[in-house]
Parts: structure tokens; C-alpha cells; sequence
């Protein structure tokens, strides 16, 4: 099957967002029928200033890939304060540009880009063990900070307790470490996603292998509260030295799991993930599977909990805070019922957004007739969101070039569709991460295929892959 890209922009407008509507305004009242009907459909008032995000088009400018003869994919992306890029993922190869790398075995690995997509710097950080970035934050003091899980208790890794624990690293702006801190038990403990705190330390969350557990994953539990289920939603508060402050984990006695987290208004912090539960911690559940937001003060005590989603598989996997109030949380829903009132095909891309309370303002599905998930969503500097993921889908508004194509959609406040655009080649091609930058370009960090894609030959078994987006 042949390689393409596809750009579908607001419907109702036809075609591409003409930019020139968008960045100057109107001057006539001749064309004001003309004007309700586009702000309608793109939910833009004439009004305001241009923003940097006003020109979007979902163009995809250019592609780059980088790796080694293994495999490599990135998680996390940010724009930095210098202009540039920091991208996280993990690598096994040893040749390529990881040609420093002794092992092959998963590393964390950390890129510098400037915007151009131009190497600045790389790091990997590992031992001889299975070791996997997931997170990155730029520090308000300079440097940065990684999370994810890790077996290593070599090279760069002191302790590991068991199986995969929390590996958190403190950087420098270079990238080399200042502090490392490895946080688990026996079992499987993972972390996902990470966030700077007022106080300058740091919160991470993940899930806790409580099986293999002992109390003190969450040690103000009482022993029958104690005795919950397979993986728990576990966050954790450090100093900005890297000491413990709290760690609490909250759940049900099936699986549960937080995949990202914001900071709240009021200094405490709110999870999403999904639960499989239906006791202890989890007040209503829906389905197999349910979105499972919930809300901790500073001090890490529950405040509020809320299921999401209908009789089948829900997911969450990311969440973003609504500068008018409350949060938006993306993913994936295989279910036709419950709070999802439109379902489109096998999977569809699911967005909720909530109130400050955690009640259920609006919900909206996109995708097409098969299998779309979304992992990330981000807030744009004109108040619109992009959401990054996956889709098998092809019809009117998405062309499929393969098995799986990275997606990028942008949604207005109101869970209107701006535009959507897909990428990839003849085989799985994944995006993680998506992040706009200062002059209101698009960055997506994901995974290419070893099938390549369109101008791209493949460079190892899977290949980290930056797009940049008009």
C-alpha cells in the first residue's frame, strides 16, 4: 500500500482553514452571515488578537527519524525555553546515534533538538537492565528532570528493588545527572508522567504492584484497606534534593493505573488513568475498563474520584488543565454506551472534560471505523487543545497509509474538530506526544515502523520520529 498524508481541516469550511480569515479579522458587516457560520465552525472570535496557534493548518512541514540498528520511540516532548526541543524515550541500540552506548538494552534516552530538529545533545541514562524513559519536565531553576520505570541496579541506576521500579533523575541543563532516586518494591512499579511543584520538588505518579508491595506504599492505610488489587494509582512527592516527602496509592482490588497527572489551582494535583476496579477507592463504576480521574490536596489526601466511560474498555491517557476551569482527559473507548453518547467504530478517540469538581461538562468521540486511541492532549497558546495518537482508519476525513498511522487532532474548548492529520507508511506507525511551540509551530514525537514512510527509510527495527506541523 502507497505512503500519503492526509489533512482534514473544520468541516463545514471545505478544505484547508484559509489563515487569513483566522489572523486578521473581519472588517465588514457585509459578510457578518459569513462570519457566525465560520466562527460556528472553528470556534474562533473575530475578536481577538492573532495568537501564535491562530495560523495552524495540520501541514505537515517535515519528518525526521532518529536511532540506531535496533529499536528506539520517544514518549515525551517538550518545547524548551531556549527555542528548542527535549524529547524522552528509550533505546537499545548501540550504533547509529547511539554509537556511545555500550549495551543493548533499553536506556532512557534524552535528545536536545533546536527547532529545526537539529541534534544539540543526547543522553542515555541506564544500566545493564530493561530501563524506560517516559517523562520529561524543563525545571524552572535550569536543567531537567526524567521519570519512568527501570530494572537496572548498575550504571547509572544505585538501587532497584525488585522488578521495574520508579527511576527518577535530576539533569542539568547539559544533561548530566545531578540526583537519581529509585522508588519500588518486589513487583512491577511504573511510572508515567511527572510535574515541577510550587516548592520547587517534584510529583510523580505511575501504579504500585501492591501484590508484591509492602505497606509503606501508602503506609497511613489501615491493614484491611491494604489489601487492594494488582496495580494501584501511586503518587509521590519529592524535595527538590530528591527526598520523600509523601507517596500515596489509592485503588480497588482489580487493576488501576495513572498515566498522567496535572497540578490543580489550589496546589494539589489530579491523576488519570483507568480502573478495572469496582470497591475501596472507586465510587462508580461503569464498565471493564473505566477513565478513573482523581484529585488530591498538596498533602496527597483524596478529595474527590470520578469513573468515566460505559460497559466496555475505557482508557485514559492523558490530561490537560482548561484555563476557563477544570480539565480535559483524552483516550481511547471501545464502548457503545454510558457517558459515551456517539460511538464512531472499534476504538475511538475519547475527550472528557470535567468541571474543578470532576463532574462531566461535556464528552465528544472521533476517529473513524477502526482503531483510534488518543495518548496525549495539550493545551494551545489560543486556548484550543491538540490531541496525539493512533489510527487504523480510513474513510472521508482519514486516509490510512498502512497497519497504523500516527494522528494529531485539534479541538476547540467546546470539543469542536479544527482540523486532523495523519502520518505513516506501510506499517505500525505510533505518535506519544505532541507539544506546540513559541512561535506556534507543532511538534509530534512518536515511533516509525521499520517499513518507513513517505521520503524516510527506515534506520533500525523501530525509529524515534519527530513531525513538524504547519
Amino acid at each position: 500500500m502507497s505512503s500519503r498524508i492526509k489533512n482534514t481541516a473544520c468541516p463545514g469550511i471545505g478544505g484547508r482553514r484559509p489563515a487569513g480569515l483566522l489572523q486578521y479579522g473581519f472588517a465588514s458587516l457585509l459578510i457578518a452571515g459569513m462570519l457566525v457560520a465560520l466562527l460556528s465552525a472553528c470556534s474562533r472570535d473575530a475578536g481577538d488578537l492573532p495568537a501564535p496557534g491562530a495560523g495552524q493548518t495540520g501541514e505537515i512541514q517535515w519528518a525526521k527519524t532518529f536511532g540506531g540498528s535496533g529499536a528506539e520511540t520517544a514518549r515525551s516532548i517538550i518545547a524548551t525555553r531556549d527555542g528548542g526541543l527535549a524529547i524522552l524515550g528509550f533505546s537499545e541500540s548501540t550504533d547509529g546515534d547511539l554509537s556511545d552506548k555500550a549495551t543493548a538494552v533499553n536506556d532512557y534516552w534524552l535528545l536536545k533538538l533546536d527547532a529545526a530538529g537539529n541534534r544539540e545533545w543526547t543522553r542515555t541514562y541506564g544500566g545493564s537492565k530493561d530501563d524506560r524513559g517516559q517523562a520529561v519536565v524543563e525545571l524552572s531553576n535550569g536543567g531537567y528532570a526524567i521519570t519512568g520505570y527501570a530494572m537496572s541496579d548498575d550504571g547509572d541506576g544505585s538501587n532497584n528493588e525488585g522488578f521495574h521500579d520508579n527511576w527518577v533523575l535530576r539533569l542539568d541543563a547539559a544533561g548530566e545527572i545531578l540526583w537519581e532516586r529509585s522508588f519500588g518494591f518486589s513487583g512491577h512499579d511504573h511510572s508515567y508522567d511527572l510535574l515541577e511543584t510550587d516548592d520547587g520538588g517534584l510529583f510523580f505518579i505511575g501504579f504500585l504492584d501492591l501484590t508484591a508491595a509492602r505497606a509503606d506504599g501508602y503506609a497511613e492505610k489501615n491493614p484491611y484497606a491494604t489489601r487492594h488489587g494488582v496495580g494501584e494509582f501511586w503518587c509521590t512527592k519529592l524535595s527538590a534534593d530528591g527526598s520523600l516527602q509523601w507517596r500515596y496509592y489509592f485503588g480497588g482490588t482489580d487493576n488501576d493505573r495513572a498515566h498522567a497527572a496535572v497540578a490543580a489551582p489550589d496546589g494539589g494535583f489530579v491523576m488519570a488513568g483507568f480502573s478495572e476496579s469496582d470497591d475501596f477507592d472507586i465510587s462508580q463504576p461503569n464498565g471493564s475498563y473505566d477513565f478513573w480521574v482523581v484529585k488530591v490536596n498538596r498533602q496527597g489526601e483524596l478529595q474527590w474520584e470520578t469513573n468515566l466511560g460505559g460497559t466496555g474498555i475505557d482508557i485514559a491517557s492523558d490530561i490537560a488543565a482548561d484555563p476557563r476551569g477544570g480539565y480535559l482527559v483524552a483516550g481511547q473507548s471501545f464502548s457503545t454506551d454510558g457517558d459515551i453518547s456517539a460511538n464512531r467504530g472499534e476504538s475511538d478517540v475519547w475527550v472528557v472534560r470535567l468541571d474543578p469538581a470532576g463532574n462531566m461538562l461535556w464528552e465528544q468521540s472521533y476517529g473513524g471505523p477502526a482503531f483510534d486511541a488518543a495518548e496525549s492532549i495539550a493545551l494551545t497558546s489560543d486556548g484550543n487543545f491538540l490531541i496525539s495518537g493512533t489510527t487504523r482508519s480510513s474513510n472521508a476525513n482519514l486516509q490510512n497509509a498502512g497497519e497504523n498511522d500516527v494522528l494529531l487532532l485539534k479541538i476547540d474548548g467546546a470539543g469542536r474538530l479544527l482540523w486532523q492529520t495523519t502520518y505513516g507508511g506501510p506499517g505500525i506507525d505510533l505518535g506519544f506526544d505532541a507539544v506546540e511551540a513559541a512561535d506556534g509551530s507543532i511538534y509530534v514525537a512518536g515511533e516509525l515502523s521499520p517499513d518507513g514512510s513517505p521520503g524516510l527509510a527506515p534506520l533500525g527495527e523501530t525509529d524515534l520520529l519527530l513531525l513538524k506541523i504547519r
